[in-house]
């Protein structure tokens, strides 16, 4: 197959070429010869496949929320092709249960699939076997967040000096036990269910005191870790002075963190529970993030796709609701969208959503090079998406980003070189494979 005169796409700039696809991979640039099948890609964008490393599919588990068939059905709607998946109702702590979730998962996934393993305070010891079974990442809690249990100090210093000698890496979940748990006693006590009991139950304070603390840890075991979902720029100011000090910490961004207000929960109450929770207060936070992503301090953009349908949203109290929000239907459009009006260019796109993720995890994918997996997307710049509940295809059925219109349009996207995503619709191919990290 061929893509004819489209405008190739990667982390450091543009090119206009054609790029020929021989048996899944890419097999020529520029100047392709004759092939069975032409794509007309006059007046598209080409982009490597995205590589979403940050994804939650419920799947073994309660289906209810999210299955991997629908949730990689609307990722390779949407332009990703690859994602790593970890589900806290069914979490993988041992090499068994990763053999189980891998035999589960087959015939199950729309795009290619790493999957990463929890880490329990006292199965620390699995992670080293995990390692070694082709585990892409080890997601860590400093707080008990969705029946995960937080690793306390000695337990994390423990888990990142066994992350450091299998060479492996880690996503840490940063908020702080001891001020979480201490003001949902408080809140619970004076029979708070309001919405607006998030912003001070997961507060600023208790994630910038524990990025701060997890990064000391980070710096002092030489460990490799990223922070996840960063919220606010004071936290990216902490990950920076440890970043200089010679901590590899990589800082993790996701679309709510730009795109919703703190205030909203008063409002849209469930819909916008999540942690933690959306901290923009006005217009200058909020360009002062897309500043940050400018300056190069964000490492990688990811979902966190965590849905839940509106009936499990808005069923029982406040506290009783799912953490969470789909993601894996919008977060391409979101980023297409700011380059399209300037945030950030098109390039940067690529680099943030496909091409730092894959390196950082070490997973190969996300770039147009030679001998690379045929995995693009094709986008049309002058198109436009108003986005409506019922185009969302994930199980929650809704987004937060609904009346919003992103320009730019993912036309179709490609796995391996088969189309299994067009005209915003994803292909129930079930075409997706398990990528191992590399060592």
């Amino acid at each position: 197959m061929m893509i004819r005169g489209g405008t190739l796409v990667s982390s450091t700039g543009t090119q206009r070429g054609d790029l020929l696809v021989v048996d899944g991979r890419i097999a020529m640039i520029d100047q392709a010869p004759p092939a069975d099948e032409v794509v007309d890609a006059s007046g598209l964008l080409v982009l490597p496949g995205m590589v979403d490393t940050h994804v939650h599919l419920m799947d073994p588990g309660d289906t209810t929320r999210e299955d991997f068939p629908t949730g990689t059905r609307a990722a390779a709607a949407r332009g990703v092709t690859t994602i790593v998946e970890h589900t806290h109702a069914h979490p993988i702590r041992s090499v068994e249960e990763l053999r189980e979730k891998q035999w589960h998962l087959g015939g199950r996934a729309n795009v290619d699939f790493g999957l990463a393993a929890h880490v329990w305070p006292d199965r620390i010891g699995e992670i080293e076997p995990l390692a070694e079974e082709g585990i892409s990442f080890f997601k860590m809690f400093t707080c008990t967040t969705h029946g995960v249990p937080g690793l306390g100090p000695e337990s994390l210093a423990r888990a990142l000096e066994a992350v450091r000698r299998t060479e492996s890496r880690c996503l840490i979940h940063s908020e702080d036990e001891t001020i979480t748990r201490d003001a949902e006693q408080r809140l619970r006590s004076l029979g708070r269910a309001d919405p607006g009991l998030l912003i001070e139950w997961r507060s600023r304070e208790a994630e910038l005191l524990s990025v701060a603390a997890t990064a000391a840890a980070v710096l002092e075991t030489g460990a490799a870790a990223t922070i996840a979902h960063v919220s606010h720029p004071a936290v990216l100011d902490v990950i920076d002075d440890f970043r200089r000090l010679g901590a590899d910490l990589a800082a993790e961004a996701c679309p709510q963190y730009f795109a919703l207000y703190e205030s909203e929960v008063l409002s849209a109450g469930a819909l916008r529970k999540f942690t933690p929770p959306a901290r923009i207060r006005g217009q200058e936070e909020m360009a002062a993030m897309w500043e940050a992503v400018r300056a190069g301090r964000f490492s990688l953009f990811s979902t966190d796709h965590a849905p839940s349908t509106l009936q499990q949203k808005m069923a029982g109290d406040f506290w009783d609701a799912p953490f969470g929000l789909a993601g894996l239907d919008t977060t391409l459009p979101f980023l297409i969208d700011a380059a399209m009006e300037g945030q950030i260019p098109i390039s940067e796109v690529v680099r943030l959503y496909a091409t730092a993720p894959a390196a950082r995890y070490r997973l190969p994918k996300g770039t147009l090079g030679m001998g690379a997996d045929a995995d693009l997307v094709l986008v049309d710049p002058e198109g436009t998406w108003q986005v409506r509940d019922e185009d969302i295809i994930s199980k929650a059925g809704w987004t937060p980003y609904a009346g919003r219109t992103f320009r730019g349009r993912v036309i179709a996207t490609y796995l391996r070189g088969q189309e299994v995503g067009s005209e915003d619709n994803g292909h129930d191919l079930r075409l997706g494979r398990f990528v191992r990290p590399s060592r």
